[in-house]
């Protein structure tokens, strides 16, 4: 049973701090995955963090890069709200074999959405990949790391506000603080 992604008690859940560089660990043990089973000719990374992975996995494999764009910002009352598109899939992904790539995964919703999306536009096939998944939760073709902790990344742990980098509301209370 997957249940919806959810912002943890600091006393219950086990957090997973990564780091630039294990974070690019990350990044190239998926490609590695990617390159030993798939041959992809464009990579697509969702934004807006799935375009870092995806574009350092693109480099990594020599293969063109290109976005779609998807939210999934919060809704009144504190409940997540459905993904939407923001922007189409680009055309030239027709008729070429295709990597669609976020930084993780946990219910699929989002990774589903693009994968509808990248597939109206008619390429000859694609797959799906994720730095990491939520264990228990939808499971991409390629991933590179399976967790039950609250992941925070090195882009979201910081955040500006007033002028001034500060700690991430969302972040605390969190052990690995």
């Amino acid at each position: 049973m997957v249940t919806e992604p959810r912002l943890p008690d600091a006393a219950d859940e086990e957090v997973l701090e990564l780091s630039w560089e294990l974070f690019g660990e990350l990044c190239r043990a998926l490609a590695v995955k990617v390159a030993k089973d798939f041959d992809p000719e464009v990579v697509v990374g969702i934004a807006a963090a799935g375009v870092i992975p995806g574009a350092v996995i693109a480099a990594m494999l020599q293969k063109d890069f290109h976005a779609i764009k998807i939210t999934r910002r919060e809704s009144g009352g504190g409940a997540r709200s459905r993904p939407e598109i923001l922007s189409a899939a680009p055309p030239e992904l027709a008729g070429k074999r295709v990597l669609l790539v976020d930084e993780i995964c946990e219910t699929g919703d989002t990774l589903r959405l693009a994968l509808a999306a990248v597939r109206d536009v008619g390429p000859a096939e694609v797959r799906t990949a994720t730095s990491l998944i939520h264990e228990g939760g939808y499971v991409p073709d390629f991933y590179a790391l399976c967790t039950e902790a609250t992941v925070v990344f090195p882009w979201d742990r910081e955040v500006i506000e007033s002028g001034r980098l500060v700690l991430n509301p969302e972040y605390e209370g969190l052990s690995g603080d």
